[in-house]
């Protein structure tokens, strides 16, 4: 397994050459089953969700369970408050550090989080990795889980010699990828601390009030995904070896998701947590972006020497690839998802879709509509071997070609 960070996000994967292998292999095994159809919709009204907890699971026994986890939001809170966030996609919810600032400022709420502020935001000048630590709060179960692995690695002094235990040593490894230098450590240290005192005065009962609020949304979130859009993407993470895995709705997200995939039946992806029934389906636009990100990264991989690997060439297009590459896997599985996909990711880029001016043979001037799809392609411009790429994999995946 490894990380990269992308310029408008996050996204671990595993070693490109062991999935395209294992497409090869399970696209034989499946080239002559049918394609899935959509399922008709149920008469009967949607399962309800668990009462708000630190933990939350809706139906546990299903493929790609929609789970909702505390200590994962408090983590990405604490990075979305303390760190830039310019991308073209934003890491976070456009508006979330200035709706949490003015809630808290409502309630007259100030935290070493605030009181820590300048001095947390200033280490991402100096290690531009610690982006990629939002991964941690993914790896373990619970708050008090995270701040004991982290309170045994400040331990260890960031050296895998001096952990207890084998599993130990392989944690401490992981997070000294995150934290290398004493100055990192002392910033996670500080860090933790702070969130552990914005959780006591804020942040928990700030997140079962939204959980509380946001019950119905969680159903229709559910019952789309469940009986009506996994069924339609499953061949597609069955074959590439993504079949199951935890789906976890995530307050302080929005386009850009986070995902995490450790073996093929481990995988985490986390994507934003509606506010509406009526934006439920901006968490299936978030996953597919996700989902696709491993036929992305092989698409690019397979198509740029070390040279230009080295060079960031990969890096500086693996963002637009994940959101063109989620549009052409959602035209083969859903394409009734595709203009509103092409729709969402426009509107969290902040690019309007602009009509052409065009002038016509009598001279007078036309401004016909310019297509979704046409203008997610010019606001993600991407070379044409990387999107023919990613749409050769798909339809080897999908088609069984």
């Amino acid at each position: 397994m490894w990380s990269r960070s992308r310029s408008t996000g996050l996204w671990r994967v595993r070693p490109v050459a062991c999935v395209a292998l294992a497409i090869a292999v399970t696209v034989t095994a499946s080239a002559s089953a049918p394609a899935q159809q959509p399922p008709s919709q149920p008469s009967s009204p949607p399962p309800q969700p668990p009462p708000p907890s630190s933990s939350g699971t809706v139906h546990s026994d299903q493929l790609w369970p929609i789970k909702t986890r505390e200590h994962v939001d408090l983590w990405l809170h604490g990075f979305a408050l303390v760190q830039d966030d310019s991308a073209r996609v934003p890491l976070f919810r456009r508006s979330y550090r200035d709706d949490m600032t003015v809630m808290k400022n409502k309630a007259n709420v100030f935290t070493k989080l605030d009181a820590n502020h300048d001095q947390l935001h200033a280490r991402f000048a100096a290690n531009r990795n610690l982006t990629n630590a939002q991964f941690l709060a993914i790896e373990t179960g619970s708050w008090e889980e995270l701040k004991q692995t982290v309170s045994a690695f400040l331990k260890a002094n960031g050296d895998p010699n001096h952990a207890k235990n084998r599993q130990m040593a392989g944690m401490v490894a992981r997070m000294a990828a995150y934290f290398p230098t004493a100055s990192d450590r002392d910033w996670l240290q500080l860090f933790v601390a702070s969130l552990d005192d914005e959780r006591e005065h804020y942040y928990h009962a700030y997140w079962v009030e939204q959980q509380l609020a946001r019950r119905p949304v969680l159903a229709t979130v559910d019952s789309l995904w469940q009986r009506v859009e996994r069924p339609r993407l499953q061949r597609f993470l069955n074959d590439t070896e993504q079949p199951t895995g935890d789906l976890l709705l995530s307050l302080p997200l929005g386009a850009e998701g986070r995902t995490e995939q450790a073996s093929k039946h481990n995988n985490i992806v986390a994507v934003e947590f509606p506010d509406s029934s009526g934006r439920a389906i901006e968490a299936i636009y978030v996953f597919a972006h996700e989902a696709v990100g491993i036929v992305a990264a092989a698409a690019i991989n397979d198509n740029i020497t070390p040279a230009q690997r080295r060079a960031g060439l990969g890096a500086q297009y693996s963002s637009a690839a994940a959101v063109r590459g989620g549009l052409m896997l959602l035209e083969r599985t859903a394409p009734d998802l595709a203009d509103g996909y092409c729709r969402f990711y426009l509107d969290e880029a902040n690019v309007p879709i602009r009509a052409a001016s065009v002038t016509g043979a009598t001279g007078s001037g036309v401004s016909p509509t310019v297509s979704p799809k046409s203008a997610l392609e010019a606001a993600f411009p991407l070379p044409d071997i990387f999107r023919d790429g990613i749409a050769k994999q798909l339809d080897v995946v999908i088609g069984g070609i």
